[in-house]
């Protein structure tokens, strides 16, 4: 065995890689997620030749991916930093004070990237207090007693749902200007721009 890979090996330094790891995963995922969303956005919605598109885009995507990489090393890191204090022992509420921090020095400016990122994130918290259901793959105990994700129970999913899109559509009728820009882009897109038409290629075509 080299001596690089016994230091990869030697639990020692596992923590410490682990970070490395973390940011290496968050740009890779960030990448993944961004770069087909800023292409189909560029393409539905995009300004100006292709070259100031592509731009954006690599922009877009740079920033995601960036910034996941800066989330996860930082999550990383003040966990261990409370570890430490803690003498070796991880409390419950270590968790909340690492994803505070990491979510505030690199999340905390606002920027388009940022905001739908934080909007994702925020709506995913919002649903987790859906009373989940019963079902029968969540009573099937899963290897090493890791949790498993259970789906909501159906019944307070409809009211969630139907509360949600009521809600959305009301605000773009009516506060169109609260909603998120990529949405508000969307919307437009399916609901006003479906409204106009002045020929038979811009019925079915292509867009007014």
């Amino acid at each position: 065995m080299s001596s690089i890979e016994s230091i990869i090996l030697d639990p020692t330094f596992h923590d410490f890689l682990a970070v490395l790891k973390g940011a290496r995963n968050g740009f890779v995922y960030g990448v993944k997620v961004r770069f087909p969303h800023a292409l189909i956005m560029a393409i539905l919605f995009g300004r100006g030749d292709w070259r100031s598109r592509l731009h954006v885009i690599y922009k877009a995507t740079k920033q995601h991916a960036v910034n996941l990489a800066k989330f996860v090393s930082l999550y990383k890191i003040f966990l261990l930093i409370q570890k430490r204090i803690n003498g070796g022992k991880e409390r419950s509420a270590d968790t909340f004070i690492a994803g505070l921090l990491g979510g505030y020095f690199v999340f905390g400016d606002r920027t388009a990237v940022n905001e739908q990122i934080v909007l994702y994130v925020v709506s995913r918290v919002v649903a987790s207090f859906i009373p989940r259901a019963d079902a029968p793959y969540s009573k099937s105990p899963s290897s090493g007693g890791v949790t498993r994700p259970v789906p909501p129970d159906s019944r307070y999913f409809t009211v969630f749902a139907a509360l949600s899109w009521g809600a959305v559509m009301w605000l773009f009728k009516h506060r169109g200007e609260t909603i998120q820009p990529g949405m508000f882009n969307s919307m437009t897109y399916l609901y006003r721009d479906s409204e106009v038409w002045k020929d038979l290629r811009t019925l079915f075509w292509h867009n007014t």
